[in-house]
């Protein structure tokens, strides 16, 4: 049984208290279906959130089987699922897909066979078996609210919870879907709680809660709920609640509600004697040496989550698998991937030039001394100029590709997230999923630009210069991608990380002193934060000492030693990540 003992949910606003749930008593009996209904802004989903354990109760205790979840911590993740009113599934994927990767995140099976026996039995259920290789962007809002039950099913929660599934369906899909829910409730002893707006179809439901400014105003059979608001027709309720304070009805209800709640345990009853309902067994402590009687139906084993490495190896196959069906962003990734070495290969001729030494015989005529330090200092100018900028170029465009790679990659998901870390997702599973992914989209990126533009102008670097170039390329793109994924993870929505990842990203060239060399106060403040000064000083101080001569002659700015360089960038990588982790540990459920 659930129980709520006078629970209430209070916020603040403008510097008061503001009770969203009020002092909500209700018992709810296994293989119950209950409606919660009301006006808008009246309280159910919150309610409905702090029966999940989203919305931490201000006051009062929620009881599950005699247990009081306030203070002996919420359900297991198996034993509950919560169905939103958005989408839980990714449109590319295919419904079975969907089932499949929501069972290995959320279910330790023993086998192969034991994950396709459990996949099928929720697609038959759900009545999804004959669209299971549809993919979910072309499914009908019906048919994405069973794919949403079916992914919640695979743990067999003992409590389901749905947060307006209804909503926005026709008639008869939304009949279908209040079936389907009904005939839920009878397996297993499950609880099924639905928040919806509809006063329709509610001869399926066990009982009505009616909520009014988050106080209860009635708990009962649904064919009484006519006449305990003294109406003729469930449409005239709302209005009715108008009528009077949300105090009179809850006051009013609690004087009421012993007979309403006899007749729903008569009826209940009356279910069960004529085997409409399915109860559990009393779950006790296994015999080792006990058999099952022939003819009794075995005790379900305890669900338990997967591991760290099967859910890391779920998500990052799944996200490889996204990405590939998405021709949009593949297609991107490539014209940015080939586009952006071309672009700076444009700007290479300059960097071939040679840098003429002056003659170690003195020029006995003044004009010609002259001239030839003209020359050399005009070789400098050329050279290192044209060094300076595509190293810099390279840079701010590997800044951009490290912003296009991680700026939306968490924020943009984030729902969908929120949910499976509810479901009992691991987020240290899920950030090294998504860092796995970033770090062969860096990898390409970084090699490719270096490699690419150093066929067109080869880098003028001594012993081991080329590679430390690649090494800075690498440093600054996953610095920067792992920064714009911090600022993924900690923004609420992917509009709000994609613009500031722009921002950082555009900064990055004023900032870096390789154009202008900034005042010493600002320089102080603002260096350690560009990661794109450490990946050009880093890359100009692998050169050969004549073309490094040759950039400092066109520079204002001091360089940084190799070796700070990389410390700082793997700071900027450190960073990110902490960020990251920071974020997606955080409760952002909107």
């Amino acid at each position: 049984m659930l129980e709520l003992q006078d629970v209430s949910f209070t916020i603040q606003k403008d510097g008061e208290s503001v009770n969203l749930v009020d002092q909500v008593n209700i018992k709810v009996p296994r293989g119950h279906f209950m409606a919660i209904v009301g006006p808008s802004g009246c309280g159910k989903t919150t309610l409905l959130k702090v029966i999940a354990g989203l919305n931490p109760e201000s006051a009062g205790g929620l009881f599950w089987e005699g247990r009081n979840l306030s203070i002996e911590g919420d359900l297991d993740a198996s034993d509950i699922g919560y169905v939103p009113q958005f989408s839980i599934a990714y449109d590319p994927l295919t419904v079975d897909e969907s089932v499949e990767a929501a069972t290995r995140l959320r279910v330790k099976v023993r086998n192969m066979e034991d994950l396709d026996q459990r996949i099928d039995r929720v697609l038959e259920e759900t009545g999804l078996a004959a669209i299971a290789d549809r993919q979910v962007k072309v499914l009908s809002g019906g048919q994405k609210r069973r794919l949403g039950l079916a992914m919640e099913l695979v743990s067999d929660p003992k409590l389901l919870l749905c947060d307006e599934v209804t909503s926005g369906l026709d008639p008869r899909s939304e009949r279908e879907i209040v079936r389907l829910l009904h005939d839920l409730s009878r397996k297993e002893g499950r609880i099924v709680l639905s928040v919806t707006h509809s006063l329709a179809h509610l001869e399926l439901y066990d009982s009505i809660l009616v909520l009014h400014e988050g106080r209860v105003a009635f708990h009962g059979p649904p064919d009484q709920v006519t006449h305990y608001f003294s109406v003729h027709d469930t449409e005239e309720i709302y209005p009715k609640l108008a009528t009077q304070t949300s105090e009179r009805w809850q006051s009013s209800w609690m004087k009421h509600r012993e007979p309403y709640y006899t007749k729903l345990e008569r009826n209940r009853q009356r279910l069960v004697d004529a085997g409409s309902l399915e109860m559990p067994r009393q779950e006790e402590a296994p015999d080792p040496s006990a058999t099952t009687p022939l003819g009794t139906k075995p005790q379900p084993e305890k669900v338990r989550t997967p591991g760290f490495f099967t859910q890391f190896t779920t998500l990052l196959s799944r996200r490889w698998r996204i990405f590939f069906r998405d021709r949009g962003q593949v297609f991107l990734q490539l014209a940015i991937l080939i586009c952006f070495p071309l672009l700076v290969t444009l700007f290479s001729e300059d960097a071939k030039g040679q840098i003429a030494n002056l003659s170690d015989t003195r020029q006995t005529d003044i004009k010609e001394m002259i001239s030839e330090e003209a020359m050399v200092k005009k070789g400098q100018v050329q050279v290192g100029s044209a060094v300076s900028g595509i190293i810099m170029f390279q840079v701010i465009l590997l800044c951009l590709m490290a912003s296009n790679n991680s700026a939306r990659e968490i924020a943009a998901e984030r729902p969908i997230f929120e949910k499976e870390k509810f479901g009992g997702l691991r987020p240290t599973a899920y950030l090294a999923s998504k860092v796995t992914f970033l770090a062969c989209l860096v990898l390409a990126q970084s090699l490719w630009m270096a490699v690419f533009v150093n066929m067109f102008a080869p880098f003028r670097g001594g012993t081991g210069g080329f590679e430390s170039h690649i090494i800075f390329l690498l440093l600054v793109n996953g610095g920067m991608t792992a920064i714009c994924l911090g600022i993924s993870s900690l923004m609420r929505t992917a509009e709000q990380a994609s613009l500031l990842s722009i921002y950082l990203v555009g900064f990055q060239l004023p900032l870096s002193g390789a154009v202008l060399a900034l005042p010493g106060a600002v320089e102080s403040f603002t260096r350690p934060f560009i990661s794109a000064y450490w990946a050009w000083s880093g890359s100009v101080k692998a050169l050969e000492p004549k073309v490094q001569d040759a950039v400092q002659t066109v520079i204002s700015t001091s360089l940084s030693e190799k070796q700070v360089c990389m410390y700082i960038l793997a700071f900027h990588i450190g960073a990110g990540l902490i960020a990251a982790w920071i974020g997606t540990r955080r409760h952002q459920w909107d």
